[in-house]
Order: C-alpha cells, then structure tokens, then sequence
C-alpha cells in the first residue's frame, strides 16, 4: 500500500499549475472567500506587470498622492507585509527597479530624508586647499621679508677660498670706524678704523657652542712684517684679516658680520635698554664709561662705553672683551625674550636697526644671520662655551710695533679641533680663565 502524501494522488503524481488560477486543493466542500488568507493568490504575468507601475492605475492627468504611490505593495490575499529595506528602497531617489537589489538604509535615514542621503558624495577637499593657502600665504611673507631683510645688508669681500672644516664658524668684529653720528667724536678725531673686537663663534654639528676673543694686540705677521691683528684689515684687507683668523683657529670662517661704530648704540635702544653688570665705580673720560658698581639697565651709549673701556679696567683689553661678551648675552637675552618676541613692533625696530649696522661677507643671508644669532644664544647660555684664546705673554714687545699679546698657537689650534667637533665641556676657557682659577 502506497502511502499518500499531501498535494499528490495516489498513483504519486504531482497537483497541475494553473497560471491562470489557484492551486488545486482537497475538496472540503466550502467555497472559500475571495479574501480568505488561506487561499494564496492567484498569479498572472499581466497582473504582476501592471502592479509594478502604480501609477497607471492613476486616470490620465491625476497623480496619485505620495502616501499611496509610494505605500508598500502586498498582493491581494498575501499575509506578508513589505520589509523596511524595501520600504525604504522606494525613497533612495532612483525608484524601485526590478531585479535590483534594494538600498540598504544607513544609520540615521528617515523617509523624508533618504532621498538626500542617497546621493552620491562629492569629495571636498577644502581642508587641503586652506592649508595651501596658508604655506602659500607664509611663503610669500617669508619670500617678502627675505627680500627686505637681504636689501638692509651692506656686503663685502671678507671671505678667503680655504677649505670646509668641522662645523660653522662667524667672524665677528667690532669696528670702531667714527660716521656721521657723532658718538664718540668724529671721523676728523678719529680717521681710519680699527676692529677692536675680534670674536669667534662656532657651532659643531654636535655638540655646544662656543664664543671665544682674541685679544685686539695679539701679534701676527703679514707679508713678513709684524703688526697687531686689529690693524690688519685697515692696512692690508678684510680678506686677510679673516685669514689670519683662520691661521689662528685653524679652521674656516664660513660667514663674516662686522658691527659698525654706531650699530650697538641703535640696536640696544631699540630693544630698550639691556642689563649689565660690573662690580667696580668708573668714571673713563676716554671711553665716556660713567658706572656706580652693580647692575643697571644700560641705555645704547652706555652699552657702548661699557664696550669700549679699558684703561680703567685692571685687567686692560682682556677686562674689555669680557664686558664685550656680556653686552652680547645681553642683546641675545633681550632680543629672544618674551617682551621682545611679542612684539612686532618692537622685532621691526630691532630687525631694522640690527640690520642697518652691520657689514657681511657676500654670502650671508638672512638665514645664516638667523643661525648667527641662534649659535649665539646657545653660546652665552649655561651650556655655552666663552673665553679667550690662550697666550704665552700678555706684554711681548716688539719694536715699531709696542705691547703686543704672544699667542700660544700649538694649543690654540687644539681648543678648536675640540670646539669644531663639538667634544669640548661647557664653561669658561683661555689663559685668563685658567689665570683666575689658580
């Protein structure tokens, strides 16, 4: 016997399919009603065909409101209700498509706002455009600045061809050239000029920086004729005098700033003023130094004179280059302060009277003049290196030529191999150092 299953006769084969109507069903005897869910629909292609446009169902020039034209379908007699992906695929601007797969809703969509939401996203880039227009914007003030600032300097030949050595290396002089000022007598009283203040300061790529004098009589010989260094640049030629230099530290003095006469008066005046110190009460009627002892706030002509004086000084002309040295930590320290830098006024004052005293090799730029300044800071800190450069007779005479200072020229050469590579210890160094230590 040959066990029946639902929906097959008995001899096993399957119910018809109808296109055109209902499955066929056990006869039970009543006739179901036309809205009865347990009857499922019937199918027709037609049909199907126009449900899927409803607004053809619509009378020509009539639209249908947007609650039914795009209200969820469900058949007639088919207890499924439309999913909210479909429901929401019908919003996604695009219409539903047949065979198309429905939008997946994004966190957030609401029907009244899908159509929105689904349109494709243009790729703004507007926060990399701002950042182009600010470099652009810094790059023209910098490439505006440069050019004033390059404009300022007065150049000359100072350079000589020897080659690199170990880190940076600046010539700076003082010269005591007299202009049209005034200060400290004429050019009548006092013709020519003399560069009274031979400073050498180093970078190592590594290391601390270092500013060291050399004394303005040291004894060099040019030519096979003996003189004192701070003559050399009048009498022979800037260049030379750099070489000089050069033979002293045995190293290569990259760049070359020359500060006039007048140009320390300008730029301690237009920073306000700096603060020194020396311990004893001096009234030097050939520098113009008028001091009570202690710390004062110096004005441009007294940080010159305060420069400038040594006959009133024990210790001479080595006395005179450390107060040089002070006046320059002090101009560093006032110029980088917080008054100073927040300031743009007052950075233009100083920029502009900086600039206007000084005279440079023809390579500087304002970018070696800001490393210039930088090396400078960092020698006149606490992890700096200052001094002297050694001797072996502070008062050697020469003939036609007067007191003169005997340089130590075999260890001399050996403090810069150290400076230049940056191995040499913070602190204070040359003979006078050593001198006051004992």
């Amino acid at each position: 016997m040959v066990k029946q299953s639902g929906g097959y006769d008995a001899q096993g084969n399957p119910p018809s399919f109808m296109p055109s109507g209902a499955h066929r069903r056990p006869d039970t005897g009543r006739v179901p009603a036309a809205n009865d869910p347990s009857v499922p629909p019937a199918f027709s292609p037609n049909a199907a065909r126009k449900r899927r446009n409803p607004r053809q169902s619509q009378p020509a020039g009539i639209s249908a409101p947007a609650s039914q034209a795009r209200s969820p379908r469900q058949s007639a007699g088919s207890s499924r209700v439309a999913s909210p992906v479909r429901a929401y695929s019908q919003y996604d601007g695009q219409g539903y498509q047949p065979g198309r797969p429905p939008r997946r809703p994004n966190r957030g969509d609401a029907p009244g706002f899908a159509n929105a939401a689904a349109k494709p996203r243009k790729k703004h880039h507007w926060v990399l455009t701002t950042l182009l227009v600010i470099v652009l914007a810094i790059v023209l003030a910098l490439f505006g600045c440069w050019n004033w600032a390059n404009a300022q300097l007065d150049k000359a030949d100072w350079l000589t061809g020897k080659a690199d050595t170990d880190g940076a290396s600046w010539l700076i002089l003082g010269s005591d050239e007299r202009d049209d000022s005034g200060v400290g007598g004429s050019v009548e009283d006092t013709p020519g000029f003399r560069t009274d203040t031979i400073l050498v300061l180093t970078k190592p790529a590594h290391g601390n920086s270092s500013l060291i004098s050399i004394p303005r009589d040291s004894l060099v010989k040019v030519g096979g004729t003996n003189m004192k260094i701070n003559a050399v640049a009048e009498t022979q030629s800037k260049k030379t005098l750099t070489g000089e230099v050069e033979d002293i530290t045995g190293k290569k003095i990259d760049h070359v700033a020359e500060i006039k006469f007048n140009g320390l008066t300008k730029v301690v005046d237009a920073l306000g003023g700096v603060n020194l110190c020396y311990d004893s009460t001096v009234n030097d009627w050939r520098s113009g130094l008028n001091w009570q002892a202690g710390c004062h706030v110096a004005d441009g002509a007294t940080a010159l004179a305060f420069s400038r004086m040594r006959y009133s000084d024990p210790k001479g002309d080595f006395g005179r280059a450390e107060r040089q040295r002070q006046v320059i930590g002090a101009i560093m320290g006032k110029a980088f302060s917080s008054e100073t830098m927040k300031s743009p006024k007052k950075l233009q004052q100083v920029a502009k009277a900086a600039l206007s005293s000084i005279e440079v090799d023809k390579k500087t730029n304002p970018l070696t003049l800001a490393s210039m300044a930088m090396a400078f800071k960092a020698a006149t800190g606490k992890l700096g290196i200052s001094g002297s450069v050694y001797w072996t007779d502070p008062n050697h005479y020469v003939r036609g030529v007067g007191s003169t200072v005997l340089l130590d020229d075999s260890k001399n050469l050996e403090l810069f191999d150290e400076l230049s590579a940056g191995t040499h210890a913070p602190g204070t160094v040359g003979t006078l150092a050593e001198t006051v230590s004992q």
